[in-house]
Protein backbone atom coordinates (compact mmCIF):
# COMPACT_ATOMS: atom_id res chain seq x y z
CA UNK A 1 0.00 0.00 0.00
CA UNK A 2 1.19 3.51 -0.74
CA UNK A 3 1.23 6.26 1.83
CA UNK A 4 -0.81 9.47 1.76
CA UNK A 5 -0.46 12.54 3.98
CA UNK A 6 -2.28 12.29 7.29
CA UNK A 7 -4.55 15.20 8.32
CA UNK A 8 -3.21 17.19 11.25
CA UNK A 9 -6.08 15.92 13.36
CA UNK A 10 -9.03 13.63 12.94
CA UNK A 11 -11.01 16.73 13.84
CA UNK A 12 -10.33 17.70 10.21
CA UNK A 13 -12.32 14.69 9.07
CA UNK A 14 -15.61 15.03 10.93
CA UNK A 15 -16.22 16.23 14.45
CA UNK A 16 -19.64 17.88 14.89
CA UNK A 17 -21.18 18.03 18.32
CA UNK A 18 -22.93 14.74 19.12
CA UNK A 19 -26.66 14.85 19.68
CA UNK A 20 -28.24 13.62 22.88
CA UNK A 21 -29.12 9.94 23.07
CA UNK A 22 -32.78 9.02 22.78
CA UNK A 23 -34.71 8.48 25.96
CA UNK A 24 -38.25 8.56 24.58
CA UNK A 25 -38.26 5.31 22.65
CA UNK A 26 -41.29 3.13 22.10
CA UNK A 27 -41.45 -0.65 22.32
CA UNK A 28 -39.51 -0.88 19.08
CA UNK A 29 -37.30 2.20 18.59
CA UNK A 30 -37.77 4.06 15.33
CA UNK A 31 -34.93 5.51 13.26
CA UNK A 32 -34.38 9.24 13.64
CA UNK A 33 -35.81 11.03 10.62
CA UNK A 34 -33.18 12.68 8.45
CA UNK A 35 -35.14 14.01 5.50
CA UNK A 36 -35.58 17.33 7.27
CA UNK A 37 -31.82 17.61 7.61
CA UNK A 38 -31.60 17.38 3.82
CA UNK A 39 -33.75 20.43 3.35
CA UNK A 40 -36.83 18.46 2.42
CA UNK A 41 -35.24 16.89 -0.66
CA UNK A 42 -37.02 13.76 -1.77
CA UNK A 43 -35.19 10.45 -1.78
CA UNK A 44 -35.70 9.23 -5.33
CA UNK A 45 -35.01 6.18 -7.45
CA UNK A 46 -31.89 6.15 -9.57
CA UNK A 47 -33.78 4.90 -12.60
CA UNK A 48 -37.37 4.81 -13.75
CA UNK A 49 -38.24 2.31 -16.46
CA UNK A 50 -40.75 2.88 -19.25
CA UNK A 51 -44.26 2.57 -17.77
CA UNK A 52 -46.13 -0.56 -18.73
CA UNK A 53 -49.28 0.42 -16.81
CA UNK A 54 -50.77 3.68 -15.63
CA UNK A 55 -47.88 3.91 -13.19
CA UNK A 56 -44.16 3.77 -13.83
CA UNK A 57 -42.14 0.70 -12.98
CA UNK A 58 -39.41 1.70 -10.57
CA UNK A 59 -36.13 0.04 -9.70
CA UNK A 60 -33.87 -0.05 -6.71
CA UNK A 61 -30.22 -0.49 -7.57
CA UNK A 62 -27.80 -2.28 -5.25
CA UNK A 63 -24.01 -2.48 -5.27
CA UNK A 64 -21.73 -3.70 -2.50
CA UNK A 65 -17.95 -3.64 -2.20
CA UNK A 66 -16.02 -5.32 0.61
CA UNK A 67 -12.30 -5.73 1.14
CA UNK A 68 -10.63 -8.55 3.03
CA UNK A 69 -6.91 -9.15 3.67
CA UNK A 70 -6.41 -10.62 0.19
CA UNK A 71 -7.78 -7.47 -1.47
CA UNK A 72 -7.00 -4.69 1.02
CA UNK A 73 -3.79 -3.99 -0.90
CA UNK A 74 -5.95 -2.14 -3.40
CA UNK A 75 -6.50 0.53 -0.76
CA UNK A 76 -4.16 3.24 0.48
CA UNK A 77 -2.60 3.22 3.92
CA UNK A 78 -1.00 5.87 6.07
CA UNK A 79 0.94 4.37 8.96
CA UNK A 80 -0.54 0.91 8.42
CA UNK A 81 0.76 -2.50 7.46
CA UNK A 82 -1.18 -5.28 5.73
CA UNK A 83 -0.71 -8.90 6.72
CA UNK A 84 -2.59 -12.16 6.47
CA UNK A 85 -4.81 -11.14 9.41
CA UNK A 86 -5.67 -7.70 8.02
CA UNK A 87 -4.63 -4.06 8.37
CA UNK A 88 -2.88 -2.94 11.56
CA UNK A 89 -0.94 0.06 12.87
CA UNK A 90 2.72 -0.04 11.83
CA UNK A 91 3.96 3.50 12.49
CA UNK A 92 1.35 6.03 13.64
CA UNK A 93 1.10 9.13 11.46
CA UNK A 94 -1.31 11.24 13.50
CA UNK A 95 -2.67 12.00 16.95
CA UNK A 96 -6.26 12.45 18.07
CA UNK A 97 -7.48 13.97 21.34
CA UNK A 98 -10.85 12.44 22.19
CA UNK A 99 -13.19 13.03 25.10
CA UNK A 100 -15.80 10.28 25.20
CA UNK A 101 -19.19 12.05 25.41
CA UNK A 102 -20.86 8.94 26.83
CA UNK A 103 -18.76 8.52 29.98
CA UNK A 104 -17.40 10.64 32.79
CA UNK A 105 -13.77 10.73 31.75
CA UNK A 106 -11.23 13.26 30.56
CA UNK A 107 -9.61 13.74 27.19
CA UNK A 108 -7.36 10.91 26.00
CA UNK A 109 -4.69 11.23 23.32
CA UNK A 110 -4.55 8.47 20.72
CA UNK A 111 -2.05 7.68 18.00
CA UNK A 112 -3.63 7.06 14.61
CA UNK A 113 -3.13 5.40 11.26
CA UNK A 114 -5.58 5.16 8.37
CA UNK A 115 -6.64 2.84 5.57
CA UNK A 116 -8.62 4.29 2.67
CA UNK A 117 -10.57 2.10 0.29
CA UNK A 118 -10.40 2.62 -3.44
CA UNK A 119 -13.04 5.00 -4.77
CA UNK A 120 -16.10 2.94 -5.71
CA UNK A 121 -18.32 4.00 -8.62
CA UNK A 122 -21.33 1.66 -8.65
CA UNK A 123 -22.81 2.95 -11.91
CA UNK A 124 -25.80 4.83 -10.49
CA UNK A 125 -26.57 7.77 -8.23
CA UNK A 126 -26.90 6.16 -4.82
CA UNK A 127 -29.14 7.51 -2.07
CA UNK A 128 -28.23 5.32 0.91
CA UNK A 129 -25.00 3.71 2.06
CA UNK A 130 -24.36 1.35 4.98
CA UNK A 131 -20.79 0.46 5.96
CA UNK A 132 -19.60 -2.74 7.66
CA UNK A 133 -16.35 -3.80 9.28
CA UNK A 134 -14.81 -6.65 11.26
CA UNK A 135 -11.94 -5.87 13.60
CA UNK A 136 -10.03 -6.93 16.69
CA UNK A 137 -9.62 -4.11 19.21
CA UNK A 138 -7.34 -5.01 22.15
CA UNK A 139 -7.65 -2.85 25.30
CA UNK A 140 -6.65 0.73 24.60
CA UNK A 141 -7.53 0.53 20.91
CA UNK A 142 -10.54 1.23 18.71
CA UNK A 143 -11.55 2.02 15.15
CA UNK A 144 -13.48 4.83 13.54
CA UNK A 145 -15.33 4.32 10.25
CA UNK A 146 -15.87 7.25 7.90
CA UNK A 147 -17.29 7.65 4.42
CA UNK A 148 -17.57 10.39 1.85
CA UNK A 149 -19.73 10.77 -1.23
CA UNK A 150 -18.37 11.98 -4.56
CA UNK A 151 -20.46 13.57 -7.31
CA UNK A 152 -20.09 13.24 -11.08
CA UNK A 153 -17.66 16.18 -11.17
CA UNK A 154 -15.40 14.52 -8.61
CA UNK A 155 -16.37 16.87 -5.78
CA UNK A 156 -16.32 15.03 -2.46
CA UNK A 157 -18.27 15.66 0.71
CA UNK A 158 -16.57 15.98 4.05
CA UNK A 159 -15.72 12.70 5.74
CA UNK A 160 -18.70 11.60 7.86
CA UNK A 161 -18.46 9.21 10.81
CA UNK A 162 -20.51 6.00 10.57
CA UNK A 163 -19.21 4.42 13.75
CA UNK A 164 -16.78 4.64 16.66
CA UNK A 165 -16.31 1.07 17.65
CA UNK A 166 -14.57 -1.25 20.07
CA UNK A 167 -15.40 -4.92 20.49
CA UNK A 168 -15.92 -4.72 24.26
CA UNK A 169 -17.80 -2.15 26.30
CA UNK A 170 -16.09 0.17 28.77
CA UNK A 171 -16.79 -2.10 31.74
CA UNK A 172 -15.16 -4.90 29.77
CA UNK A 173 -11.99 -2.91 29.14
CA UNK A 174 -12.82 -0.98 25.97
CA UNK A 175 -11.03 2.30 25.35
CA UNK A 176 -14.23 4.11 24.37
CA UNK A 177 -17.99 3.79 24.48
CA UNK A 178 -19.22 2.16 21.29
CA UNK A 179 -21.38 4.72 19.47
CA UNK A 180 -22.64 6.14 16.23
CA UNK A 181 -22.63 9.91 15.70
CA UNK A 182 -25.89 11.56 14.71
CA UNK A 183 -26.25 15.22 13.84
CA UNK A 184 -23.77 15.13 10.95
CA UNK A 185 -24.76 16.69 7.66
CA UNK A 186 -23.08 18.12 4.62
CA UNK A 187 -24.25 19.33 1.23
CA UNK A 188 -27.10 16.99 0.31
CA UNK A 189 -26.19 14.22 2.78
CA UNK A 190 -26.81 13.35 6.42
CA UNK A 191 -26.06 10.49 8.78
CA UNK A 192 -28.95 8.58 10.34
CA UNK A 193 -27.34 6.33 12.97
CA UNK A 194 -25.61 3.76 10.71
CA UNK A 195 -26.75 4.98 7.28
CA UNK A 196 -25.55 7.81 5.08
CA UNK A 197 -28.62 9.24 3.35
CA UNK A 198 -28.51 11.60 0.38
CA UNK A 199 -31.08 13.67 -1.45
CA UNK A 200 -31.86 12.96 -5.09
CA UNK A 201 -30.49 16.34 -6.14
CA UNK A 202 -27.09 15.47 -4.64
CA UNK A 203 -26.42 12.83 -7.34
CA UNK A 204 -23.48 11.14 -5.65
CA UNK A 205 -21.99 8.70 -8.14
CA UNK A 206 -19.09 7.35 -6.08
CA UNK A 207 -18.04 6.77 -2.49
CA UNK A 208 -14.92 6.07 -0.47
CA UNK A 209 -14.46 4.48 2.94
CA UNK A 210 -11.83 5.40 5.52
CA UNK A 211 -10.91 3.26 8.52
CA UNK A 212 -9.00 5.05 11.27
CA UNK A 213 -7.07 2.75 13.63
CA UNK A 214 -6.41 4.26 17.06
CA UNK A 215 -4.40 3.30 20.15
CA UNK A 216 -3.58 5.09 23.37
CA UNK A 217 -0.51 7.26 22.89
CA UNK A 218 2.70 5.64 24.04
CA UNK A 219 1.40 2.08 23.76
CA UNK A 220 2.14 -0.62 21.20
CA UNK A 221 -1.20 -2.41 20.91
CA UNK A 222 -3.01 -2.22 17.59
CA UNK A 223 -6.44 -2.91 16.19
CA UNK A 224 -6.54 -5.35 13.28
CA UNK A 225 -9.17 -4.80 10.58
CA UNK A 226 -9.96 -7.82 8.42
CA UNK A 227 -13.11 -6.69 6.62
CA UNK A 228 -14.31 -3.26 5.55
CA UNK A 229 -16.73 -2.06 2.93
CA UNK A 230 -20.26 -0.88 2.26
CA UNK A 231 -23.46 -1.46 0.33
CA UNK A 232 -24.91 1.44 -1.65
CA UNK A 233 -28.47 1.57 -2.93
CA UNK A 234 -30.72 3.90 -4.89
CA UNK A 235 -33.96 4.27 -2.98
CA UNK A 236 -37.15 5.04 -4.94
CA UNK A 237 -39.52 7.88 -4.19
CA UNK A 238 -42.83 7.29 -2.50
CA UNK A 239 -45.64 5.94 -4.66
CA UNK A 240 -48.32 3.32 -4.84
CA UNK A 241 -47.15 0.78 -7.41
CA UNK A 242 -47.44 -2.74 -6.02
CA UNK A 243 -44.34 -4.90 -6.18
CA UNK A 244 -44.50 -8.30 -7.82
CA UNK A 245 -43.70 -11.26 -5.59
CA UNK A 246 -40.48 -13.03 -6.57
CA UNK A 247 -40.54 -16.53 -7.98
CA UNK A 248 -39.59 -19.41 -5.66
CA UNK A 249 -36.51 -21.30 -6.80
CA UNK A 250 -37.44 -24.60 -5.19
CA UNK A 251 -35.13 -24.71 -2.15
CA UNK A 252 -37.28 -26.38 0.51
CA UNK A 253 -35.27 -26.25 3.72
CA UNK A 254 -35.40 -25.23 7.35
CA UNK A 255 -32.01 -24.58 8.92
CA UNK A 256 -31.54 -25.70 12.51
CA UNK A 257 -31.26 -22.21 13.97
CA UNK A 258 -32.21 -22.20 17.67
CA UNK A 259 -35.30 -20.25 18.66
CA UNK A 260 -34.99 -17.46 21.24
CA UNK A 261 -37.77 -15.08 22.22
CA UNK A 262 -36.76 -11.52 23.03
CA UNK A 263 -39.84 -11.36 25.26
CA UNK A 264 -38.19 -13.83 27.66
CA UNK A 265 -35.74 -11.01 28.39
CA UNK A 266 -38.27 -8.24 29.00
CA UNK A 267 -37.02 -5.97 31.76
CA UNK A 268 -33.47 -7.34 31.64
CA UNK A 269 -30.62 -4.81 31.73
CA UNK A 270 -32.77 -1.88 30.63
CA UNK A 271 -29.75 0.42 30.33
CA UNK A 272 -29.07 -1.32 27.02
CA UNK A 273 -31.97 0.02 25.01
CA UNK A 274 -34.86 -0.70 27.35
CA UNK A 275 -34.53 -4.44 27.92
CA UNK A 276 -35.44 -7.56 26.00
CA UNK A 277 -38.70 -6.27 24.60
CA UNK A 278 -36.56 -3.98 22.37
CA UNK A 279 -33.80 -6.50 21.63
CA UNK A 280 -34.99 -7.96 18.33
CA UNK A 281 -31.67 -7.30 16.62
CA UNK A 282 -29.52 -8.65 19.44
CA UNK A 283 -31.74 -11.74 19.71
CA UNK A 284 -31.48 -12.29 15.96
CA UNK A 285 -27.70 -12.06 16.13
CA UNK A 286 -27.58 -14.43 19.13
CA UNK A 287 -29.64 -17.04 17.26
CA UNK A 288 -27.37 -16.93 14.22
CA UNK A 289 -24.20 -17.13 16.33
CA UNK A 290 -25.49 -20.20 18.16
CA UNK A 291 -26.41 -21.79 14.83
CA UNK A 292 -22.73 -21.57 13.91
CA UNK A 293 -21.61 -22.74 17.37
CA UNK A 294 -20.01 -19.34 17.90
CA UNK A 295 -22.00 -17.98 20.83
CA UNK A 296 -20.47 -16.83 24.12
CA UNK A 297 -18.75 -19.32 26.41
CA UNK A 298 -20.06 -20.15 29.91
CA UNK A 299 -17.48 -17.77 31.35
CA UNK A 300 -18.63 -15.00 29.02
CA UNK A 301 -22.23 -15.54 30.16
CA UNK A 302 -21.55 -15.91 33.88
CA UNK A 303 -22.53 -12.32 34.75
CA UNK A 304 -26.07 -12.66 33.33
CA UNK A 305 -28.95 -13.07 35.79
CA UNK A 306 -31.45 -14.58 35.24
CA UNK A 307 -29.38 -16.94 33.12
CA UNK A 308 -32.05 -18.20 30.70
CA UNK A 309 -30.70 -17.86 27.15
CA UNK A 310 -27.99 -15.61 28.53
CA UNK A 311 -26.40 -15.32 25.09
CA UNK A 312 -29.17 -12.84 24.19
CA UNK A 313 -28.20 -10.54 27.07
CA UNK A 314 -24.54 -10.85 26.08
CA UNK A 315 -25.38 -9.89 22.50
CA UNK A 316 -27.34 -6.85 23.68
CA UNK A 317 -24.36 -5.69 25.71
CA UNK A 318 -21.95 -6.24 22.81
CA UNK A 319 -23.99 -4.45 20.13
CA UNK A 320 -25.37 -1.54 22.16
CA UNK A 321 -24.96 1.88 20.54
CA UNK A 322 -24.81 4.58 23.21
CA UNK A 323 -25.66 7.39 20.77
CA UNK A 324 -28.67 5.65 19.28
CA UNK A 325 -29.65 4.32 22.70
CA UNK A 326 -30.47 0.81 21.51
CA UNK A 327 -29.20 -2.49 20.16
CA UNK A 328 -30.48 -2.02 16.60
CA UNK A 329 -27.39 -0.53 14.95
CA UNK A 330 -27.07 -2.87 11.96
CA UNK A 331 -23.26 -2.89 11.48
CA UNK A 332 -22.63 -3.01 15.24
CA UNK A 333 -24.47 -6.34 15.21
CA UNK A 334 -22.47 -7.78 12.34
CA UNK A 335 -19.23 -6.38 13.77
CA UNK A 336 -19.91 -8.26 17.01
CA UNK A 337 -20.51 -11.42 15.01
CA UNK A 338 -17.18 -10.81 13.31
CA UNK A 339 -15.40 -11.15 16.68
CA UNK A 340 -16.62 -14.74 17.07
CA UNK A 341 -15.30 -18.01 15.61
CA UNK A 342 -16.62 -21.48 14.87
CA UNK A 343 -14.32 -24.50 15.13
CA UNK A 344 -11.35 -22.15 15.06
CA UNK A 345 -12.53 -20.36 11.91
CA UNK A 346 -13.37 -16.67 12.38
CA UNK A 347 -16.84 -15.59 11.40
CA UNK A 348 -17.38 -12.62 9.16
CA UNK A 349 -20.41 -10.39 9.39
CA UNK A 350 -21.64 -7.61 7.17
CA UNK A 351 -24.80 -5.73 6.27
CA UNK A 352 -26.08 -5.92 2.72
CA UNK A 353 -29.29 -5.45 0.80
CA UNK A 354 -30.84 -8.07 -1.43
CA UNK A 355 -33.17 -7.95 -4.39
CA UNK A 356 -35.82 -10.29 -3.02
CA UNK A 357 -36.38 -13.72 -1.48
CA UNK A 358 -35.05 -15.36 -4.64
CA UNK A 359 -31.69 -13.74 -3.91
CA UNK A 360 -31.91 -14.79 -0.27
CA UNK A 361 -32.61 -18.36 -1.34
CA UNK A 362 -29.04 -18.83 -2.56
CA UNK A 363 -27.77 -18.12 0.96
CA UNK A 364 -30.25 -20.51 2.56
CA UNK A 365 -29.43 -23.28 0.09
CA UNK A 366 -25.78 -22.92 1.13
CA UNK A 367 -26.72 -23.24 4.81
CA UNK A 368 -26.39 -19.54 5.64
CA UNK A 369 -29.35 -18.04 7.58
CA UNK A 370 -29.96 -14.32 7.23
CA UNK A 371 -30.97 -11.65 9.70
CA UNK A 372 -33.61 -9.57 7.93
CA UNK A 373 -35.15 -6.21 8.81
CA UNK A 374 -38.88 -5.65 8.23
CA UNK A 375 -41.43 -2.91 8.79
CA UNK A 376 -45.19 -3.50 8.72
CA UNK A 377 -48.49 -2.63 10.33
CA UNK A 378 -50.50 -5.15 12.34
CA UNK A 379 -52.64 -6.13 9.34
CA UNK A 380 -49.81 -6.46 6.81
CA UNK A 381 -48.13 -9.67 8.01
CA UNK A 382 -50.70 -12.35 8.73
CA UNK A 383 -49.93 -14.33 11.87
CA UNK A 384 -47.40 -11.94 13.39
CA UNK A 385 -49.83 -10.47 15.89
CA UNK A 386 -48.19 -7.04 16.03
CA UNK A 387 -47.01 -4.13 13.90
CA UNK A 388 -43.62 -2.45 13.95
CA UNK A 389 -41.70 0.46 12.49
CA UNK A 390 -38.65 -1.80 12.30
CA UNK A 391 -37.94 -5.35 13.42
CA UNK A 392 -35.27 -8.02 12.94
CA UNK A 393 -35.84 -11.74 12.54
CA UNK A 394 -33.93 -14.72 11.14
CA UNK A 395 -34.79 -16.16 7.74
CA UNK A 396 -34.16 -19.90 8.23
CA UNK A 397 -35.79 -21.52 5.19
CA UNK A 398 -38.74 -21.98 2.84
CA UNK A 399 -41.70 -24.32 2.82
CA UNK A 400 -42.86 -26.24 -0.24
CA UNK A 401 -44.84 -23.26 -1.52
CA UNK A 402 -41.88 -20.90 -1.22
CA UNK A 403 -43.17 -19.14 1.88
CA UNK A 404 -40.39 -17.92 4.18
CA UNK A 405 -39.80 -19.81 7.41
CA UNK A 406 -38.42 -17.52 10.09
CA UNK A 407 -37.36 -17.30 13.69
CA UNK A 408 -39.29 -14.23 14.81
CA UNK A 409 -37.94 -13.14 18.21
CA UNK A 410 -41.12 -11.15 18.91
CA UNK A 411 -42.88 -14.54 19.32
CA UNK A 412 -46.33 -12.93 19.02
CA UNK A 413 -45.32 -10.75 22.02
CA UNK A 414 -45.44 -13.86 24.23
CA UNK A 415 -42.42 -14.88 26.30
CA UNK A 416 -42.10 -18.38 24.87
CA UNK A 417 -39.29 -19.78 22.71
CA UNK A 418 -41.74 -22.32 21.27
CA UNK A 419 -43.62 -19.48 19.56
CA UNK A 420 -40.61 -18.08 17.71
CA UNK A 421 -40.73 -20.29 14.57
CA UNK A 422 -43.21 -18.92 12.03
CA UNK A 423 -44.07 -19.25 8.35
CA UNK A 424 -45.25 -16.03 6.70
CA UNK A 425 -46.87 -15.42 3.32
CA UNK A 426 -44.20 -14.79 0.69
CA UNK A 427 -45.74 -11.69 -0.87
CA UNK A 428 -46.56 -10.05 2.46
CA UNK A 429 -43.08 -10.80 3.77
CA UNK A 430 -41.33 -9.35 0.72
CA UNK A 431 -43.34 -6.15 0.95
CA UNK A 432 -42.58 -5.77 4.67
CA UNK A 433 -38.91 -6.47 4.00
CA UNK A 434 -38.89 -3.87 1.22
CA UNK A 435 -40.09 -1.26 3.71
CA UNK A 436 -36.73 -1.65 5.45
CA UNK A 437 -34.70 -1.66 2.26
CA UNK A 438 -34.41 -5.46 1.99
CA UNK A 439 -31.62 -5.15 4.54
CA UNK A 440 -29.90 -8.37 5.63
CA UNK A 441 -27.22 -9.48 8.09
CA UNK A 442 -24.84 -11.97 6.49
CA UNK A 443 -23.01 -13.86 9.24
CA UNK A 444 -20.97 -16.90 8.20
CA UNK A 445 -17.54 -18.52 8.49
CA UNK A 446 -14.94 -16.34 6.80
CA UNK A 447 -14.03 -19.26 4.53
CA UNK A 448 -17.56 -19.39 3.07
CA UNK A 449 -17.90 -18.24 -0.53
CA UNK A 450 -21.56 -19.14 -1.08
CA UNK A 451 -24.16 -16.75 -2.45
CA UNK A 452 -22.28 -13.96 -4.22
CA UNK A 453 -23.88 -10.53 -3.80
CA UNK A 454 -26.04 -8.80 -6.36
CA UNK A 455 -23.65 -7.68 -9.13
CA UNK A 456 -22.54 -4.07 -8.94
CA UNK A 457 -25.17 -1.81 -10.40
CA UNK A 458 -27.79 -4.52 -10.81
CA UNK A 459 -31.32 -3.24 -11.21
CA UNK A 460 -33.78 -4.63 -8.72
CA UNK A 461 -37.53 -4.01 -9.21
CA UNK A 462 -39.09 -2.60 -6.07
CA UNK A 463 -42.18 -0.81 -4.86
CA UNK A 464 -41.75 2.97 -5.03
CA UNK A 465 -43.44 3.16 -1.65
CA UNK A 466 -40.50 1.35 -0.04
CA UNK A 467 -38.27 3.71 1.92
CA UNK A 468 -35.79 2.36 4.41
CA UNK A 469 -35.42 5.68 6.24
CA UNK A 470 -36.75 6.65 8.77
CA UNK A 471 -37.63 3.05 9.62
CA UNK A 472 -35.76 1.75 12.65
CA UNK A 473 -35.50 -1.31 14.81
CA UNK A 474 -34.39 -2.51 18.23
Amino acid sequence: MTATPMPRSLQDLAEPEPTAGRTDRSRTPTRRAVLGALGGMAVAAATVATPTTAQAAVTRRIAESFWRPATMGAGTGSGTALGAAGVRIAQPTGRFDYRDPHRNAGTVTYETATWDSPVVTPGFAWTELIASWNAETPPGTWVQILVRGIDALGTATAWLVLGRWAAADVSGGAAITRASLDGQRTAGAAVSTDTLVTGAAAAYRSWQLRVVLLRAAGTTATPVVRLAGAVATAVPASGSTAEATSRFGGTVTTLAVPTYSQEVHSGHYTAWGGGGEAWCSATTTAMILDYWGAGPTPAEKAWVSPATDAQVDVAARMVYDAEYGGTGNWPFNTAYAGTRATAGVPLEGFVTRLADLAAAESYLSAGVPLGVSLSFSADQLTGAGYGTGGHLMVLVGFDGAGNPVVNDPASHLIADNARVRMTYQRGQFERAWAESGRTAYVIRPSTTTAAPPTPSGARVPISPGSRSVPRRRG
